[in-house]
């Protein structure tokens, strides 16, 4: 007989979970009383980098080693993925930032001007120099979200928003899991959408500052997402004109065409995390928690989602991100 699980919450981490589980012939159900991806689910307002080397600055090798793997595992579960690399820069005042960076970064080169308008023109009459990571990609994670449901609820995955759990109960809920996990905490990040005929970027571009570095990622039609805002904060609903105000001189300050770009949304959320900002595959006696994302949510849940399939379906403990709490 098949394994059972119901998972609770279907943001991104709930739904890689529920993918890898399906492919592996188990039964799932989902129960989130928000219903399909939308604007209550902090990966609906995520960059969608999937940007191990540049995230490997700050963050601990282990985040690097798993996020390497996340771009091949989205390609084979539908995501429209943009494989086109990562572009960081910084104005000449603080270009001991980027020298900074190159020094902690994995798998970039140096571009000067002459080869920074083969990749980005728009760019290089602002830039004399870049660091280029051609292995990256980006995703758009509302289109993916979408798509991913989708595919689950195709492949025969119940979805419910007010279901009666059955199987092993497999803990999803991001901030919510408060109520059980004493030590998670929000951080909250701000983002901006704009539109503009006059700026064209192939790829998601950083902007390094000393106070407020940008990342800048393209969709489709003109559009861009601004973001990088970090505030120690658990309020998931108010972006601040502070912030807002931050973003934009940062976007203008990457290129003045966005000084005339069109306004199109203002968005906030609080992401979990744990103390040390690494993620949890936590068991205990009644139920399996996956949390703590943080800033890498769709670059860890894939890896989140083998490990505790692998734990669930086959009793492997997780190499990395496991505490057992039994």
């Amino acid at each position: 007989m098949n394994a059972t699980f119901t998972i609770l919450g279907s943001g991104v981490a709930g739904l890689s979970l529920a993918a890898e589980l399906s492919e592996r012939d188990a039964r799932i159900q989902v129960i989130d009383p928000n219903g399909a991806p939308g604007k209550h689910a902090c990966s609906w307002w995520a960059g969608g980098m999937l940007a191990p080397e540049c995230e490997g600055v700050f963050s601990e090798k282990a985040v690097t080693r798993h996020g390497r793997k996340a771009a091949s595992w989205w390609a084979t579960h539908g995501a429209g993925l943009s494989q086109s690399g990562t572009l960081v820069v910084a104005l000449d005042r603080d270009h001991n930032e980027l020298a900074t960076f190159a020094r902690r970064l994995n798998g970039a080169v140096w571009l000067d001007r002459d080869r920074l308008v083969d990749l980005e023109p728009h760019l290089a009459d602002h830039f004399s120099h870049a660091l280029f990571v051609e292995s990256e990609a980006h995703l758009n994670p509302r289109r993916t979200l979408t798509r991913l449901r989708k595919r689950l609820e195709q492949s025969g995955v119940v979805f419910t928003e007010d279901g009666t759990p059955n199987g092993q109960v497999i803990d999803c809920r991001g901030l919510e899991a408060r109520d059980h996990l004493c030590d998670l905490r929000g951080v909250k990040g701000e983002m901006v959408t704009v539109r503009s005929e006059d700026v064209i970027l192939h790829r998601p571009v950083r902007l390094l500052h000393p106070r407020f570095p940008l990342y800048v990622v393209p969709r489709c039609n003109g559009v861009f997402m601004l973001g990088a805002t970090q505030i120690e904060s658990g309020e998931r609903n108010r972006a601040t004109v502070r912030s807002v105000v931050e973003l934009l001189n940062a976007a203008y300050a990457l290129h003045t065409a966005f000084g005339e770009a069109e306004l199109l949304e203002v968005g906030a959320d609080a992401r979990p995390a744990f103390p040390d900002n690494l993620p949890r595959i936590r068991r205990t006696c009644d139920r399996v928690y996956v949390n703590g994302l943080y800033r890498h949510g769709f670059m860890l849940s894939p890896a989140l989602a083998r490990m505790t399939a692998d734990l669930l379906l086959e009793e492997k403990e997780p190499e990395d991100f496991y505490e057992d709490h039994r």
